[in-house]
């Protein structure tokens, strides 16, 4: 998996490419955590991503909670693939999908 960060002051675009899966997830939540610091307003973009696992799961719900106490978050461009995880674990319902 590929992790593209764009900083802009208190924004942060973090751009997912391939898959977010067990062996991926472990990097993105190390990078996100030292990125996190004074961000705002973060958006994930996951155009590019092919698949999400549950481990994948767990780093977004858990970047969603960091977020909530710091500024918010959103997530756009999930292929249909991804959105139907999302559906299915009940994701929908806790990210800001748009």
């Amino acid at each position: 998996m590929t992790i593209k960060m764009e900083r802009n002051e208190a924004n942060l675009t973090v751009s997912l490419e391939g898959r977010l899966d067990t062996s991926t997830a472990p990097k993105l939540e190390t990078e996100l955590k030292t990125a996190l610091k004074g961000v705002q307003n973060l958006t994930i973009d996951l155009a590019e991503l092919a698949y999400v696992s549950s481990a994948g799961l767990r780093v977004l719900l858990s970047t969603q909670k960091v977020m909530n106490r710091q500024g918010e978050m959103t997530v756009r461009n999930a292929s249909d693939a991804v959105m139907e995880i999302f559906e299915v674990t009940g994701f929908v319902d806790i990210l800001n999908i748009e």
